[in-house]
């Protein structure tokens, strides 16, 4: 089943589709920190338009659309100007492709914020457009720890099923079995700090295993950065300045209000989490490898994605509902040259994701 990939960063959100069975055939980001890493690990080229400037006709037709439009705009740790941000409002510009496409199902992720009271009325707009077109549309706030990810990190799924399918998607159930930081990091070595202006050493040891250096900002030391190895992590960000810090360190002294301290003595344990320990956090494999010159552009990449086993559960479901949908109007049928989007209903059984 061939799908589109926007938004698509490093690929996290397309690694979990493709390996639930999805091929990535269209891909597209105008960032050009991610091209590299998502060309060499996904092995397919990025378009690097702005999706402003896409043409539907660039797109091929595929069964599904998957991305997540930028968050900043809606995040409560931002400005939160929303659809009155520029990039706010290229969740729209999704919507027209979409909507000149029409797959069979879109996926669209964001951040908590975009259902504070702030900006809830134009979530509600954008429920509606996509409604418009012709969806069923399912949303919720989910917490990726409850999905075998081992950190907190809530976020707001969209799914939508095109109304020929005749279903509404229903989320998986969450899992009372919950990874920790040692499951997830517990084995790697000792890493080693960037280079001088926090520049990649590259040809590491383990691929990617460098944290940045530099002083923490007042924020930052206004709470505690440090989770315990039988924890779950923080939520990785997407800048290395803002990363959790190692838990081989005591978690960080209450002084008053806003501000917290370095335990005396221990002052040498307080480190970033590397970005390779940022990737195990969401669920990257070793074998993917970020390519950057400037460590921040790793860690954006990392805190930008969405945690690729999240995303393979999510996958999973959508491929169990197209599987056991019958063949409506031909809508299983569409200008497809791939068979097995033509014969969905003759997919094998999927394995349990674990």
């Amino acid at each position: 089943m061939e799908i589109a990939s926007f938004f698509s960063g490093a690929g996290g959100l397309d690694l979990g589709f493709t390996n639930a069975g999805f091929k990535m055939v269209f891909a597209n980001d105008n960032w050009e920190g991610c091209w590299e890493t998502f060309e060499k690990n996904h092995g397919i080229s990025i378009n690097k338009k702005s999706i402003t400037e896409l043409n539907p006709d660039e797109i091929p037709e595929v069964i599904g659309f998957i991305g997540g439009p930028p968050c900043q705009s809606w995040s409560l740790a931002g400005a939160m100007r929303g659809i009155n941000d520029s990039r706010g409002r290229l969740f729209y510009d999704y919507i027209k492709l979409i909507k000149a496409k029409q797959p069979l199902f879109f996926l669209a992720e964001n951040v908590p914020g975009i259902l504070s009271p702030t900006h809830y009325s134009e979530f509600l707009k954008i429920l509606e457009a996509f409604k418009q077109i012709g969806y069923n549309v399912s949303y919720k706030l989910v917490d990726a720890k409850y999905y075998g990810i081992p950190q907190e990190r809530k976020r707001v799924i969209i799914v939508g099923y095109h109304e020929k399918i005749g279903k509404t998607f229903e989320f998986p159930p969450a899992s009372l079995r919950l990874f920790t930081l040692k499951e997830a990091i517990g084995d790697l070595p000792t890493p080693i700090s960037a280079k001088e202006k926090n520049k990649t050493n590259k040809n590491l040891p383990v691929s990617n295993h460098e944290y940045m250096t530099g002083g923490f900002s007042t924020i930052y030391m206004s709470r505690n950065r440090v989770r315990a190895w039988n924890e779950q992590s923080f939520t990785i960000q997407a800048g290395g300045r803002h990363a959790p810090l190692h838990p081989q360190a005591p978690k960080m002294k209450f002084i008053e209000q806003n501000k917290r301290e370095f335990i005396k003595g221990k002052e040498y344990l307080y480190r970033r989490l590397s970005v390779r320990e940022c990737a195990r956090i969401q669920t990257f494999p070793d074998d993917f490898i970020f390519y950057y010159n400037d460590i921040a552009d790793g860690y954006k990449m990392i805190g930008n994605a969405v945690p690729v086993k999240f995303a393979e559960v999510i996958a999973r479901k959508i491929m169990t509902d197209l599987k056991n949908t019958k063949p409506k109007d031909n809508v299983l049928v569409k200008n497809t040259e791939s068979r097995e989007n033509q014969e969905i209903n003759n997919y094998p059984s999927l394995p349990s994701f674990a």
